[in-house]
């Protein structure tokens, strides 16, 4: 959900409701529920983006609330693009820490400024001592390869290849066609992806949502965390049903959004509550890609045909060319020839390291970079957004410059 869509949503409901009915809880029922068990953001982990609405900003309660179900982990807001917010501080970091939980910090994107914005992010850990940084990316991101790289690049050369980073994108990849989800979950890039999944928003069951989820984002080989719901008109059982999902697909953490506006007396305790059964559920697929489609899950496929076929241009596209590469590809592994990305497929292609790539801002930055070195932006990165699993919430109150102001 955008930043502009959750300040609406804060603006329309009475601060009481509001309370109610905008919290994104934490839960995992396979990590024991020692605040440190496992380090983060794997495990149960709760959001919080105003900490003066968390429990008032009492950290000793914030906690303890926490401790009370199972909680080990928060992400707490630390920067709105290249806005750093005060709220996260060296002294917040040790404090938590000493209570026993693990602190990340949060921050949302837009990409017209990648390096401020990475200089924001790095702020929260050397300065800090974020745990680790969830990179909260949605439509402002959408066909800016070479500001997801920049941004990443530099955290990467800062940090190191082993520190935590986290992207929680829109969960449905096939909706967004021009998000660089290949470059946030690509070499490199984040090691954990948290995907938005927020059902009732959706207008999906809870076990729908999981399933093309899953679906759409295995294939960048990225540990899922999912993110629930417990905004809006939600249940307890469907926040119980949510875990037992993430339980039967294997998730090794599960998060909630958020903790200032949780139901203390429903939701909250459905978070460190038995998780319930989903019953059966159907084994998972793959993309299913052939001529015609078109995406970063397509360029993510031309990506790893490049590495064996050089030829294979990346655009997004499936067009003839990656038919016939991929019909070759097939050929060569003794998987049955069709053109068609089925699951015997996808498994032998991400056996295959992707081509390593350089983007360029735009067509004209690529020609003048020295020939081969950038590659222009895919054809893909120009297509519109079709999303529409987390849709608008109105549009009576904006924020101002679409950017929330620092909560001091």
């Amino acid at each position: 959900m955008s930043e502009a869509a959750k300040t609406r949503l804060a603006g329309r409901l009475p601060a009481p409701l509001f309370g109610v009915c905008l919290a994104l809880l934490v839960g995992l029922a396979l990590v024991p529920a020692t605040a440190r068990a496992v380090p983060p953001p794997a495990g149960r982990a709760m959001w919080v983006w105003y900490l003066s609405r968390s429990d008032g900003g009492n950290l000793a309660a914030l906690a303890a609330q926490a401790h009370a179900e199972g909680v080990g982990s928060v992400f707490v807001k630390s920067a709105d693009g290249t806005n750093v917010w005060a709220q996260f501080t060296p002294a917040l970091v040790a404090t938590l820490h000493a209570d026993g939980l693990h602190v990340c910090a949060w921050q949302y994107v837009y990409g017209s400024d990648p390096y401020g914005e990475a200089q924001a992010a790095l702020s929260a850990i050397r300065d800090d001592g974020a745990d680790c940084l969830i990179i909260d990316a949605e439509a402002e991101y959408e066909g800016r390869y070479a500001a997801a790289q920049e941004y990443l690049h530099t955290i990467r050369a800062a940090v190191g290849p082993g520190y935590p980073l986290a992207l929680a994108p829109f969960p449905f990849a096939d909706e967004h066609p021009s998000f660089p989800y290949s470059v946030f979950l690509g070499p490199g890039g984040a090691q954990f992806d948290l995907p938005q999944m927020y059902w009732n928003l959706i207008g999906e069951s809870p076990a729908a949502v999981f399933r093309r989820t899953y679906t759409d984002l295995r294939i960048y080989r990225r540990m899922i965390l999912p993110v629930g719901q417990t905004f809006g008109p939600v249940s307890a059982f469907d926040v119980e049903i949510f875990r037992g999902l993430a339980v039967r697909y294997g998730a090794p953490g599960i998060s909630w959004w958020d903790f200032a506006w949780t139901s203390a007396d429903t939701l909250w305790p459905a978070v460190g509550a038995p998780w319930m059964s989903p019953g059966a559920v159907a084994p998972l697929g793959y993309p299913r890609l052939g001529v015609g489609n078109s995406g970063d899950d397509v360029l993510w496929l031309q990506e790893h045909l490049a590495t064996v076929y050089r030829a294979q241009r990346l655009t997004g596209l499936f067009g003839d060319e990656t038919e016939r590469y991929l019909d070759a590809f097939q050929a060569a592994h003794r998987l049955t020839v069709s053109g068609v990305t089925d699951a015997d497929t996808w498994r032998a292609l991400l056996r295959v390291h992707p081509v390593s790539v350089s983007w360029a801002a735009s067509a004209a930055s690529a020609r003048a970079g020295d020939g081969s070195r950038l590659q222009p932006p895919p054809a893909s990165a120009y297509l519109h957004d079709r999303g529409r699993e987390l849709p608008e919430l109105g549009s009576n109150e904006t924020a101002v410059g679409g950017r929330l102001a620092d909560p001091g």
